[in-house]
């Protein structure tokens, strides 16, 4: 019995470890034996839909009393009657490879695809279908000009490949029955490097196939870009003749339209462009990985594939820069946009608080006069009181002269009236 407490499994161990160490063997590579045939299908699913599939597959297998795939691999294989099933999850799309091995035909793409898939039970389809392709490895050297009645002599690619122990080709166009068809011709290649190539010029003909999913992408995009390009340059002329805050404000509203526009765009383009990329560089690899030699008079399959694919990953890289550039100019002439109706906004709010400023003057002196006016009214009145009061004493036998008296008081009336006025003023103030 091991013990556990020796060694790396006496440490606590990360828990992404195992799977980051697995992630290195998650797609090995297995022996194939010529001849041989693989159908493969790779559907686009989401992750719902891949543990559906997942499931299936564990279905498949309990029905034939066999273990099934455990719940975090992303690989399997199992070997059916009749064939193996090979199942892959990848990022956004899962595959099934089913490989026939024997001799069934010495013909290449003998017998028909129909024909091998009524052998087999076929998986329920978890999401559209992207790739079908059927790769044929047949035994012995081939002569290329044989090939033109299986794919045509204009669309056909052909090359050595493995230092020249093998001999690859394909139109990388469907056949009657769906399939893009890929012929390996083993010329001296173990069983191990041929499994390899084989698993290689299938996951070419996978990635270049979801590599072109931008360029959909791309193109339905393109009309409202180039809407944009021609719409923001009138709204930038626009901006030079434009006075007031209103007219800014309009122009600013039609520019943040436009931004908004793009952004929905952009964000909606942004995982699609860069997964494009990602499997460009995929294929690309793979085209190196392989090994490959050009024949007289055929194109290779780097040549091939560059001319067809790489005008299709120009226009999704154009497509993501003229999108980056035109958000940076729509952020720019939006900014100044708001920089001069807040220049604008703040001349008019000095403007308001100057006045505001002149009518509080005006209030203030127009409550200075009130309160002079209100001082000799209140002295007025006081005084008459004084005079009445005074009359009152005199006719009741008090020796008084009223009209004097009065005369004498109302510098006294005038003062107390004024303190009074300025403390209720200074009270105010104080609150």
């Amino acid at each position: 019995m091991t013990d556990l407490s020796l060694g790396a499994a006496a440490f606590e161990q990360h828990p992404f470890r195992a799977r980051i160490l697995g992630e290195l063997h998650a797609r090995p590579t297995r022996p194939l034996e010529a001849p041989a045939r693989i159908l493969r299908f790779a559907f686009l699913v989401d992750s719902a839909r891949a543990d559906t599939d997942r499931a299936a597959v564990d279905q498949l297998c309990v029905e034939r009393g066999l273990p099934g795939p455990d719940p975090q691999s992303r690989q399997f294989r199992v070997e059916l009657q009749g064939a193996a099933l090979v199942w892959e999850r990848h990022g956004e799309f899962v595959t099934h490879s089913w490989e026939f091995t024997g001799a069934e035909s010495a013909e290449p793409f003998s017998p028909s695809p129909d024909a091998l898939m009524q052998k087999i039970r076929m998986l329920p389809q978890p999401g559209p279908l992207l790739v079908a392709a059927d790769l044929h490895l047949l035994p012995g050297d081939r002569d290329p000009a044989q090939f033109a009645a299986l794919f045509g002599p204009l669309q056909m690619a052909v090359s050595e490949a493995n230092s020249g122990r093998a001999l690859i080709a394909s139109d990388f166009a469907p056949d009657t029955f769906g399939f893009v068809r890929i012929l390996i011709a083993n010329r001296a290649m173990p069983p191990m490097s041929a499994g390899r190539l084989a698993q290689r010029v299938l996951e070419i003909e996978t990635y270049r196939t979801l590599a072109l999913m931008g360029l959909p992408e791309a193109q339905s995009l393109a009309p409202s870009i180039r809407r944009i390009e021609h719409e923001l340059p009138r709204l930038l002329d626009a901006m030079t003749q434009a006075t007031g805050v209103e007219q800014n404000r309009a122009l600013l509203d039609a520019l943040t339209g436009l931004a908004s526009e793009l952004e929905v765009g952009a964000a909606a383009s942004l995982y699609r462009f860069g997964a494009t990329r990602a499997y460009d560089d995929l294929v690309q690899s793979r085209l190196d990985a392989i090994g490959e030699t050009r024949l007289a008079d055929y194109p290779n399959w780097s040549g091939f594939l560059t001319r067809r694919l790489q005008p299709a990953m120009r226009t999704c890289r154009n497509t993501e820069e003229r999108q980056a550039d035109l958000s940076r100019k729509l952020s720019r002439a939006a900014q100044l946009l708001r920089t001069r109706v807040d220049t604008e906004v703040e001349a008019l709010n000095s403007d308001l608080l100057r006045q505001m400023g002149e009518r509080v003057q005006l209030q203030l002196r127009l409550q200075q006069t009130v309160e002079g006016l209100s001082v000799a009214a209140i002295t007025y009145y006081i005084a008459s009181v004084v005079h009445h009061v005074l009359d009152g004493v005199k006719e009741a036998g008090v020796h008084v002269e009223p009209s004097k008296d009065t005369a004498i008081a109302i510098p006294f009336i005038v003062a107390f009236v004024a303190w009074t006025v300025w403390r209720i003023r200074r009270k105010h103030h104080g609150e």
